[in-house]
């Protein structure tokens, strides 16, 4: 199975960065940390050797017969907030750029899932994942460790980006398994105004939320000359036109429209940030998670 691959460079840069639930600041072992944070949890990490002050149900009996010594159980505490990664698996997210063409918004998005789940991973924080999209929405439990990630890639290398933004109806698995401290990432181009109403919902209910905008370099600069058939992926619809003529009046409208996504998330209290396909990955990932990170706001 090809992995889903991290450039080399992007990874030695996710080092400096810090996953962090805003919303969880304060709260005594809530949020995404920097460290693990070893106790009585569910899912068992490390014996080390028993300790004056240590309660005796967590020695080890089993082991003690074997050893003659007394070991103690540790164990990951499962943090009460997880990141939860939402990636837009419709089929305008397969759209790519003529100069890279084997590299799509999809592709991106499965590129940045995997950077988000390696954060978490690095911290020993739990992570779920969810693809969107009109035939079905894919989901994973919150849960943490190598053996997690490696079924996310499997997810990832299988999704294929296809129909529409799915409506309201078919994202009530999402209220039911997202917690109301959780931390939601949102991957998607943002075209369609489904995705900004899960956001502002999701955000109106407690999650705190952020949104990734993943753009191709045609619609950032319109760098098209000649006659072009542009054909929206979802609704069929066409447009014939000569890319030189149409560019003025493309990059006024399309900086209205980014403009109005912003201004809307900004008003809901959303972070976000941009990728543009000729950009380094983790670009989005720097403005959120590094160490200007934490303002408020985004593009």
């Amino acid at each position: 199975m090809p992995p889903v691959l991290i450039p080399a460079d992007v990874r030695h840069r996710l080092k400096g960065l810090s996953l962090v639930a805003r919303r969880a600041v304060g709260d005594r072992g809530i949020g995404l940390h920097a460290s693990h944070s070893r106790g009585t949890g569910l899912e068992f990490a490390q014996y080390r050797p028993y300790e004056f002050g240590d309660e005796p149900r967590q020695i080890d009996w089993k082991l003690y017969a074997r050893s003659d010594r007394f070991f103690v159980r540790e164990a990951e505490r499962e943090s009460p907030v997880a990141l939860w990664i939402l990636l837009d698996a419709s089929a305008s997210m397969a759209q790519a750029d003529t100069r890279r063409a084997s590299f799509s918004r999809l592709d991106a998005g499965k590129s940045l899932t995997a950077a988000l789940a390696e954060l978490a991973l690095a911290q020993g924080d739990r992570f779920a994942f969810a693809a969107l999209r009109d035939t079905g929405i894919a989901l994973t439990r919150p849960a943490s460790g190598t053996r997690h990630r490696d079924r996310l890639h499997l997810d990832l290398h299988a999704l294929a980006a296809a129909g529409v933004f799915p409506e309201e109806s078919k994202l009530t698995p999402l209220w039911e398994r997202i917690g109301r401290r959780d931390l939601v990432v949102i991957l998607s181009d943002w075209f369609d105004s489904a995705c900004l109403d899960l956001a502002r919902r999701l955000s109106a209910a407690g999650r705190e939320v952020l949104g990734i905008q993943i753009l191709t370099v045609g619609e950032r600069d319109f760098d098209y000359d000649g006659g072009y058939r542009f054909r929206d992926p979802e609704t069929g619809e066409e447009l014939l036109g000569d890319g030189a003529a149409l560019r003025a009046e493309y990059l006024t409208r399309f900086t209205e429209a980014k403009a109005g996504l912003h201004a809307a998330l900004d008003a809901a209290g959303i972070r976000h940030a941009e990728l543009v396909l000729d950009q380094p990955l983790d670009t989005p990932l720097q403005r959120l998670f590094g160490r200007t990170g934490n303002r408020a706001g985004g593009e």
